[in-house]
């Protein structure tokens, strides 16, 4: 029975994170979603027992928050959930161990810490997917985390396994009828200060009034094009005239700037030839049409090296040249150089091969994925034309989950966050429809107003209080334009990013080493 009760406990952990998860309205079950897990490690003695139970805890959470990779990717997305749950089982394996040997105080100072280091990790290795840190869990309810203008994300996942931790502890002192107050008061206090303060914050937004540009707008198109034909040849002439058709309706006098979504203009080129390829003429035409605005769109281009010069990622050809191909973006105005940017956060086993698993390219490209992989900026860029008020953070699909890189687009200028993105290759499942809702992060961190411009949707403005203002929804094709504001003012988040992050993660190394040194010690070689 014991057994039992302890998968039974392990289950309903994995369930209730899930039930939190956006875009499920139930996302108060995030501050009891890890008390199962406590009570399974509070009730088991060995590690390697421990490790299955929240291994099957954190399978439950994967497989059904994220089962739509499966749309784009079917073998690939099976292994990615058990690999991601595998990953997510080791700083609980760890606490559990912490636990054990120095009691609670520390073990539960080492799963908050453990966590917040995996967290930390999995947002900055060759295998990044930080789809469900914890903090993100909160982007359908903006109003709860306008601090996140101090913290970004890692802030949440704080708050969450600290709220965990302690009703878990209120939860032991009923059971043993010692519950004292002043728990329960820490507890209270540990729930709705940040709330409090999230109010606060966003009433003092509300009393702002941001650096509006008067008469001007943003135009942003929704072309929804099946993701699986865009890239045929056959069909790239009428997906171009669809995109101008679409923008032509909303361009007034006022615009200044429309953002297409993420490859959009979808016949691979050399980007020294862009101007040349006979399916992008239209495009210099519209833009010459409209010599005020300013068009940011995703492209496919190439690049060429010799052998002294090629990236690691650029591919040998047979007359000994190497080349790169690119998810970029591309900012286009008339009478002005081209500018380009190339997609940095590159989706792993879909966009690129992590160096450690480049021996398992073969496999990679049998299902789908990369062996190879897409060439890559080292940097953010910023997107900026004469005569026009709006400086364009070119945000290419994945790496609008990075709150720390977005926010290096910021601090290089950016007074408005553009995305681009094709979340179609997921169909109309939640997957496109949290990527919307994790925007609204960024817009808090930093600030700044999004437009949002999703090939096959949500194509969205959100304002720097996190509120969607406008969308388009699903599988519409469509456009709309929008007056949206900037700002220049820059977040403690925009100027040092995942400090809590990293201090945490500080402290978890500390407790690591001091683990190792106790574990030598005991096996006497020191």
């Amino acid at each position: 029975m014991k057994k039992t009760i302890s998968i039974s406990a392990s289950l309903l952990s994995g369930l209730l994170l899930f039930a939190a998860w956006p875009i499920s309205p139930l996302t108060f079950l995030i501050f009891f979603g890890c008390i199962p897990l406590l009570f399974v490690a509070n009730s088991l003695e060995q590690k390697s027992t421990f490790f299955w139970h929240s291994f099957l805890a954190m399978l439950i959470w994967n497989a059904s928050t994220t089962w739509w990779i499966w749309n784009s990717t079917d073998i690939g997305s099976i292994a990615a959930i058990i690999a991601n749950s595998l990953l997510m089982c080791l700083p609980w394996w760890g606490f559990f161990a912490v636990k054990k040997r120095s009691g609670n105080y520390i073990g539960y100072t080492a799963l908050i810490s453990f966590w917040m280091l995996f967290e930390y990790i999995h947002l900055n290795w060759q295998l990044s997917w930080p789809w469900l840190s914890l903090g993100n869990v909160f982007a359908s309810h903006p109003e709860w985390i306008q601090w996140y203008e101090f913290t970004g994300v890692s802030g949440g996942t704080l708050w969450i396994l600290l709220t965990n931790i302690l009703l878990f502890e209120i939860i032991q002192s009923i059971r043993k009828k010692a519950l004292k107050s002043k728990i329960i008061l820490q507890f209270s206090f540990l729930l709705l200060l940040p709330l409090i303060f999230s109010f606060f914050n966003l009433f003092y937004y509300l009393k702002q009034t941001p650096n509006s540009i008067a008469g001007h707008n943003v135009v942003i198109v929704q072309p929804n094009i099946d993701p699986f034909q865009k890239f045929d040849a056959t069909n790239t002439a009428q997906q171009i005239a669809t995109l101008i058709h679409l923008s032509e309706k909303e361009i007034d006098s006022a615009t200044r700037l429309v953002i297409w979504p993420e490859t959009a203009m979808s016949a691979v080129e050399w980007q020294t030839n862009i101007r040349n390829n006979s399916y992008y003429q239209p495009v210099f035409d519209f833009v010459n049409r409209h010599p005020e605005i300013s068009l940011v769109s995703g492209i496919e281009t190439l690049k060429s090296y010799s052998s002294s010069d090629a990236t690691a990622t650029a591919s040998k050809r047979e007359d000994g040249t190497y080349v790169d191909a690119f998810n970029a973006a591309i900012l286009i105005k008339s009478n002005q150089p081209l500018q380009f940017y190339n997609k940095s956060k590159l989706v792993p086993g879909v966009e690129s091969l992590p160096t450690f698993l480049k021996f398992m390219g073969p496999i990679f490209e049998k299902f789908g994925g990369s062996s190879g992989g897409y060439g890559k900026s080292n940097t953010s860029s910023v997107f900026h034309s004469d005569n026009n008020p709006y400086f364009a953070a070119p945000i290419i699909c994945y790496e609008s989950i990075y709150g720390e890189y977005v926010s290096s687009y910021v601090a290089k200028g950016a007074n408005i966050l553009t995305i681009l993105t094709n979340d179609g290759w997921w169909g109309n499942t939640p997957g496109h429809k949290q990527h919307l809702q994790y925007a609204r992060l960024r817009a808090i961190e930093n600030r700044r107003w999004i437009a949002r411009s999703a090939n096959t949707g949500i194509s969205a403005v959100i304002d720097e209080k996190g509120n969607i203002l406008e969308t388009k929804g699903w599988n519409q094709a469509s456009s709309f334009k929008y007056p949206i504001p900037t700002s220049e003012a820059l977040t403690f988040y925009t100027r040092y990013g995942d400090w809590l992050y990293k201090s945490i993660s500080f402290l978890a190394m500390l407790i690591i080493a001091k683990n190792i040194f106790l574990l030598l010690k005991q096996k006497q070689l020191f």
